[in-house]
């Protein structure tokens, strides 16, 4: 049984995993409150197999429940709702609740045993105090198991105290004594000779019980010993081999997958031809005692190898991960992507091919023919298996993005603003440059300003799409070597020259900013500005825009392209 632990918080949701066979819990990372944890929680309880997820509940120091408890409540019932809903890997998952008390302060200590520090932003607390949520429940859990297992048996019976003696009681007749027992009767006289012969009888019956117990003790070991011997002998094989994929005398490339029991990991050997029998290997762990210890991965394993051999290096771990993590930062380009695909080790032939295909996806509806996927990529950490194509995760990533657009009803609000999808994605990509790394507040306020523009008429003005422009033509800046020159360069994303919006998205903005821009303020400014402290300032003429430069940004609005 799989069990997932959450600490529910507002920002972060820390996470542990634990196995019902090892029983220890081991932390897990993080899950951030972004509108998106629940279709993240839903993934590991997939990815993981997951039976069970324990929850923190929290309780002041009087044992009360409080805020944060009814939080945690309505965080399980939305999250019961999503797993009846989606029934990952086909069957139901159990919710529980577990009572904490100042595990985020034991959290903090635990990690500064361990470590110097920890950071905040990471998640490091939430982990570690899930960690201990879900250790609890597996201990309070055990000993309910052994309380049950206890009450069940027949209990003993106490001896009951002797009463103490009052006075005059010696005084008192006394009961007669019990009357002694009846002599045994003796034995009857039975011949010498028959009692000889059934001793020896038994003496004979024991003897052939024995030898026959030894000879099918021995016989049973021989056959142990043979079933778990490696399939073939070192120097029968060949140097070269025999092209067949269960010649025991090639190497073979094996993926264990996450989560596989022993019989499937023994069913993937013998059908390699790496194992003489799948019953000697399914012995060889029950009586080791390591059937919970294989870990998953890719190993190359040869028949020359015996059973004791290939678990060893199963139980090491000596095997290359299956799975890896790829992550995309929200406001990033295609350019940025493909760098991070070629780090992780698919070729540039691969890269290019997978980003010159054309997707039949929903969410690109909108998208015009010739445009390419900037903008679609959505930002997100992904767990992938080495074996999957750059093909698949795109796919992955636009099915992310589709699952924004659709949740927070993106197409029909940016239909309501006079935009398409695409169109709304444009601007959204110019606002995370502007204001991704700003407050809400800030973002729905830029993307007023630049709405208010396209319904004037005007161009939208924006910098960051010269920059844009410059990196696609120039990334080096040989030809436009000072911002002048820049602001001039002929393209549709320079919004200084051009009016309404640049002909493409010119980042993948988060989840965030395309909401912000989805729902922007209700203002009447015409400008803004990023000043020298890092304070967007906000004006309606182009004299209070001039103000705000002269008074706020000084080194900023002087930043090369």
């Amino acid at each position: 049984m799989k069990f997932l632990g959450l600490d529910v918080g507002e920002k972060r949701i820390g996470v542990a995993k634990a196995d019902s066979g090892v029983k220890i819990a081991v932390p897990h990372g993080m899950v951030p409150v972004d509108g998106r944890e629940f279709d993240n929680i839903l993934r590991l309880v997939k990815l993981h197999d997951i039976d069970v997820i324990v929850l923190g509940m929290p309780r002041n120091l009087k044992g009360e429940f409080t805020r944060q408890s009814d939080y945690v409540k309505d965080f399980a019932k939305t999250l019961n709702k999503r797993l009846l809903e989606d029934k990952p890997n086909g069957r139901t998952v159990k919710l529980y609740f577990q009572d904490e008390s100042l595990t985020s302060v034991e959290a903090k200590n635990n990690l500064k045993l361990r470590k110097n520090g920890f950071d905040k932003k990471s998640g490091d607390v939430d982990s570690e105090a899930a960690t201990l949520i879900l250790q609890d429940f597996l201990e309070n859990l055990e000993r309910r198991v052994a309380e049950k297992r206890a009450a069940a048996s027949p209990a003993t019976p106490a001896a009951l105290p002797k009463p103490l003696k009052k006075p005059g009681d010696d005084l008192k007749p006394q009961p007669p004594a019990p009357a002694a027992p009846a002599e045994p009767p003796k034995p009857q006289f039975r011949p010498h000779g028959e009692t000889n012969l059934r001793k020896w009888l038994f003496i004979r019956i024991l003897i052939i019980v024995l030898i026959v117990g030894v000879i099918a003790f021995f016989s049973l070991r021989a056959a142990y010993n043979y079933l778990i011997s490696p399939a073939a002998k070192k120097d029968a094989c060949a140097s070269v081999f025999d092209s067949d994929e269960t010649d025991p005398c090639r190497v073979s490339e094996i993926i264990i997958e996450d989560g596989a029991t022993v019989s499937i990991i023994a069913d993937t050997l013998k059908s390699s031809g790496l194992i003489r029998s799948t019953l000697g290997f399914r012995l060889y762990n029950q009586l080791n005692h390591t059937s919970g210890d294989l870990k998953a991965g890719t190993y190359k394993l040869t028949g020359t190898m015996s059973v004791e051999e290939i678990v060893k290096k199963l139980i090491d771990g000596t095997g290359e991960p299956i799975v890896f993590r790829f992550t995309a930062l929200p406001g990033e380009t295609l350019r940025d992507i493909k760098k991070r695909l070629l780090a992780v080790g698919y070729s540039e032939e691969e890269v290019e091919a997978a980003f010159a295909k054309e997707y039949s996806h929903p969410v690109l509806a909108d998208k015009p023919a010739d445009a390419s996927l900037e903008g679609y990529l959505f930002g997100e950490t992904y767990e992938f298996y080495l074996t999957d194509s750059v093909e698949t995760i795109i796919i992955r990533m636009l099915d992310e993005l589709y699952s924004v657009v659709e949740k927070n009803q993106l197409r029909q609000k940016f239909n309501n603003m006079g935009l398409t999808l695409h169109e709304g994605i444009i601007l959204a990509s110019i606002v995370q440059k502007e204001a991704g790394t700003l407050s809400k507040d800030d973002q729905k306020l830029v993307a007023s300003v630049f709405l208010n523009r396209l319904n004037a008429g005007w161009t939208l003005g924006s910098d960051v799409t010269v920059k844009y422009a410059l990196d696609q033509i120039d990334p080096d800046r040989t030809t436009y070597t000072d911002n002048s020159s820049a602001l001039e360069i002929d393209s549709c994303y320079n919004t200084r020259k051009h009016a309404g919006l640049p002909c493409g998205p010119i980042s993948n903005p988060s989840a965030l900013v395309l909401i912000s821009t989805a729902n922007p303020a209700d203002s009447s400014y015409l400008y803004f500005l990023t000043g020298d402290d890092g304070v967007m300032y906000y004006s309606n003429t182009e004299s209070e825009h001039q103000s705000n430069i002269y008074a706020h940004c000084q080194t900023l609005c002087n930043v090369s392209l």
